[in-house]
């Protein structure tokens, strides 16, 4: 067996079977721990399923064992000790001590019935003795029937197996008083009401005995009574999965099956203890088939980051290449932009080397740089320290490295090379770090250089600054735009001849 598991299904009932099912076409590695003791194990037939009516519950469990399987599914036998959370993994120990990580977990333990105190009762159980009229009516329906209330919600299942039969004998000890109202209509029924408590039910050869405490005897086909669902999650408990608030207290589930933790899922009777056979496998294949997709989406978010660490590794390697990568001068656009500004706290997204920063802090502003390269940081620091300014530089991939706001939030030449770099998100996360009343200064290359010939053929696409304006979509009941235009600036070619540059401007104001 695999200590590498994607998912995990603790229960191999129907409900864990059809998730295991979802899962193990979505071609997911898949384990179901499987305790053996699925609740209709003391029935011989189940009903209510269509297709599968009067099949033997253990022979649909076997042939979804053997489906499961066919997908790649293991399958074993055991119990679960405890069920933990370490953070982007579950841990999962059975109760011989193996473990079963797992990114994500779905219960489906189902439930246990206890029934109610009397003796004789449990011993016919799934058979003469039962609960749900929709799943054993047919079998006993004309028959001389009757029904052991639990509590007043009794008077459904009293009425429902009425239904099934004329010959219908009510013992209501725990549903009393009836009140006149119920009495009435079960009178109108032809119910035959007993308020006698139960003392005990004999099986004989012409029925069940049922033997009440004022002693009298009353012989019946069939008795439907209800269980109390019991669920067992103490392997769960220190998770504390949020309840719904009905008999037996299941699990909470939303229509995926997904609890109040993110990588657990639930389905089957441990989330609704009243659910039949069809229901629990709707349900566990919406929960196995909602465990799919919260790996698909982590799965993407994970290719994304290590796509990230990629990218900013790249960046790294190229300023260490270099003894200096940058000339360490303030850009002209920048420079002539901020000049017109009052000083106050400053922000450089993608600093490089810190000439923005240092000429920030050169002229008033308390500034901060933030780069993906430690090599970069580290130099801009030095460059500080050279020119005696006191300006922060911090390792970090864009705005939501700081924490904070500022009055100016610059991003200068922010681009890279790659055309997936997230530049849009990055100035919209840059955007949310200015102060009310601040701006956000973006300059970017607004055009390919002249001289440029032979452009990669992924390369990324330039845009110009009203484009870009639109692409970051702020609410313009709360950004005012300053200045939305592209200005040229004199450059010399990498031949020597002169040449120019097109810088974009977007100077816009956060209103207060």
């Amino acid at each position: 067996m695999t200590n590498d598991w994607e998912a995990v299904i603790i229960g191999g009932g129907a409900a864990g079977l059809s998730a295991a099912q979802m899962l193990g076409r979505s071609h997911r590695r898949t384990l179901v721990i499987d305790g053996g003791s699925p609740r209709n194990r003391f029935a011989a037939h189940m009903h209510g399923v269509l297709g599968h009516d009067g099949l033997d519950p253990a022979a649909l469990l076997e042939r979804g064992r053997a489906e499961a399987r066919a997908y790649g599914v293991e399958i074993v036998t055991g119990l679960v000790a405890s069920l933990s959370d370490e953070g982007d993994r579950l841990r999962i120990e059975l109760e011989d001590g193996a473990p079963a990580p797992a990114r994500a977990v779905v219960i489906a333990t189902g439930v246990r019935d206890d029934l109610p105190d009397v003796p004789g009762l449990a011993d016919g159980w799934g058979r003469t003795v039962l609960h749900c009229p929709y799943c054993h009516g047919w079998e006993v329906a004309g028959q001389r029937l009757a029904v052991l209330a639990t509590s007043p919600m009794s008077v459904h299942q009293i009425q429902l197996v009425r239904q099934l039969s004329e010959d219908v004998t009510a013992f209501t000890a725990a549903a009393e008083p009836l009140g006149d109202d119920v009495a009435a209509r079960l009178l109108a029924r032809g119910v035959r009401v007993v308020p006698a408590a139960v003392r005990r039910v004999r099986p004989g050869e012409d029925g069940l005995t049922v033997v009440t405490d004022d002693g009298a005897e009353r012989v019946v086909a069939a008795i439907f009574t209800g269980g109390t669902p019991v669920l067992n999650l103490a392997f769960a408990e220190g998770l504390e999965l949020q309840r719904a608030e009905m008999p037996g207290a299941p699990l909470a589930v939303d229509m995926m099956g997904k609890t109040s933790h993110p990588r657990i899922f639930a389905a089957g009777n441990v989330t609704s203890p009243f659910a039949n056979v069809p229901v629990s496998m709707g349900a566990g294949s919406m929960a196995g088939a909602g465990a799919n997709a919260m790996l698909t989406e982590e799965d993407f978010a994970l290719a994304v980051a290590d796509r990230t660490a990629q990218r900013n590794a790249a960046w790294e390697e190229r300023y260490a290449a270099e003894d200096r990568f940058w000339s360490g001068r303030v850009n002209a656009s920048v420079a002539a932009i901020v000049a017109e500004l009052a000083p106050g706290i400053a922000l450089d997204v993608g600093s490089g080397e810190g000439g923005d920063v240092v000429w920030l802090a050169e002229r008033g502003w308390r500034a901060t740089g933030v780069d993906v390269s430690a090599t970069a940081v580290r130099r801009a620091a030095e460059l500080a320290a050279e020119r005696g300014v006191d300006a922060r530089f911090v390792v970090g991939d864009g705005a939501s490295a700081v924490e904070g706001e500022f009055d100016l939030v610059l991003a200068s030449f922010l681009h890279s090379w790659e055309s997936d770099f997230p530049r849009v998100q990055m100035l919209r996360d840059a955007a949310e770090r200015v102060a009310p009343g601040g701006r956000l200064l973006v300059v970017s290359h607004a055009a390919t250089p002249p001289w440029a010939r032979d452009l990669p053929e992924h390369a990324p696409v330039l845009r110009m600054p009203d484009e870009e304006l639109r692409l970051l979509d702020l609410d313009p009941a709360d950004w005012h735009a300053e200045i939305v235009e592209t200005r040229r600036r004199e450059a010399t070619a990498p031949d020597g001849t002169p040449s120019h540059l097109d810088d974009g401007i977007l100077l816009l104001r956060r209103l207060a």
